[in-house]
């Protein structure tokens, strides 16, 4: 995607350097653009943890460079297999919701043990790495692609009216390495001149909604409107809302999706108002050894700090205001769960199924896709 005519993806190895991994810094969007350099695991971990990067295949594809950087930390010393393994386990565990993460780790860790080799490590590494990139941007194009013919026949049916589509959180490329996947269809679309104003959500309390979703589409010159994350439920009651897309950090095997806290009540006046709830994943987000998404799914729970507080530009600085009583406690999880039960349908770059255990089963073993 382009930010300001040049084109940028929100990861990448630095051209000049091979021992740095570039990526485009979250927490200072949308009021400055910034890249910061990862240089070591901990690096990794870190930008991880505090949302420097963030969206489910992001934040595998650093896991993914993470482990590329743990094999530059290898000396004659070190125990090799030993240092890989703890380097997986460690940035696996920076946050457990998401199951991108843990699979590009390990598959990156599997890699590696299968080529012991010393001098081959880093280059396998690297080339894995790079390979995860590489198909999960063609992954979000694809499902671009198919959700495309989602907005299509709404429009149609609309006389080329616009098609107002709600979204939560962020899951456009900045989410996802470039494309997106709520966004990717969107994108499509106003590239064929389909008429699209999406509704954003501010998506408390980080507002990836406000601050990386409103941004994104303004770049790309796409009509948005900017709501509070309770006004969704009154704009299907008025008909203004034609469809609704979300992301997907964990997808079960029955089709369950744990997303940004907030969906499940979206996906519950959506389904009262008769308006079409989609999930929308590449299938590396699915977890196929769940089944019940509620009960089997950990949730995590994040710094009560930021729901306390919120953070601004004020004079030109970013900066954290209080909005509460001093001493106020806090409740900060992540995610929640929307039962598969109040769900249209899951976009994957292998097509569109129904949120159920049979076709999500007979999806991955399709072999043609």
């Amino acid at each position: 995607m382009f930010v300001d005519g040049k084109n940028y993806q929100s990861i990448w190895l630095d051209e000049n350097d091979n021992s740095v991994i570039r990526v485009i810094d979250q927490q200072k969007l949308p009021f400055f653009f910034e890249t910061r350099a990862l240089r070591s695991v901990e690096d990794v971990y870190s930008a991880i943890n505090d949302m420097t990067v963030r969206g489910a295949p992001l934040i595998g594809a650093a896991g993914a460079f993470g482990m590329y950087l743990a094999t530059l930390e290898i000396t004659s010393r070190t125990s090799i297999n030993d240092h890989l393994s703890n380097a997986a386990r460690y940035l696996a565990s920076c946050r457990p919701t998401a199951v991108n993460l843990s699979w590009a780790v390990n598959n990156i860790l599997e890699r590696l043990i299968k080529n012991p080799d010393p001098s081959k490590l880093q280059e396998t590494a690297l080339n894995a790495a790079l390979e995860i990139c590489e198909t999960e941007k063609e992954n979000c194009r694809k499902i671009g692609e198919h959700g495309l013919e989602i907005i299509e026949s709404i429009s149609k049916k609309k006389a080329g009216s616009p098609v107002n589509i709600l979204t939560h959180c962020n899951a456009g490329w900045l989410a996802c390495i470039d494309y997106g996947t709520v966004t990717a269809p969107v994108y499509l679309a106003h590239e064929k001149g389909i008429s699209v104003h999406i509704w954003v959500d501010e998506t408390r309390p980080k507002n990836q909604g406000a601050r990386l979703t409103a941004w994104e589409l303004g770049k790309q010159g796409i009509p948005y409107t900017l709501i509070t994350d309770n006004t969704g439920g009154y704009l299907m009651e008025k008909g203004m809302v034609d469809l609704v897309l979300v992301g997907s950090d964990r997808t079960t095997r029955k089709g369950d999706v744990a997303n940004k806290i907030g969906t499940y009540l979206k996906a519950l006046a959506a389904a009262d108002n008769g308006i079409p709830f989609y999930a929308v994943m590449p299938v590396s987000s699915f977890d196929l050894s769940v089944s019940n998404g509620i009960e089997e799914i950990t949730v995590e729970e994040r710094d009560p700090e930021e729901v306390t507080s919120v953070i601004g530009l004020s004079e030109g600085e970013i900066k954290q205001v209080r909005i509460c009583p001093e001493g106020a406690k806090a409740g900060n999880w992540g995610f929640d769960i929307t039962p598969a039960r109040l769900i249209t349908g899951l976009i994957t770059e292998k097509g569109i199924c129904r949120a159920d255990e049979n076709e999500i089963i007979k999806m991955f073993s399709d072999k043609t896709n």
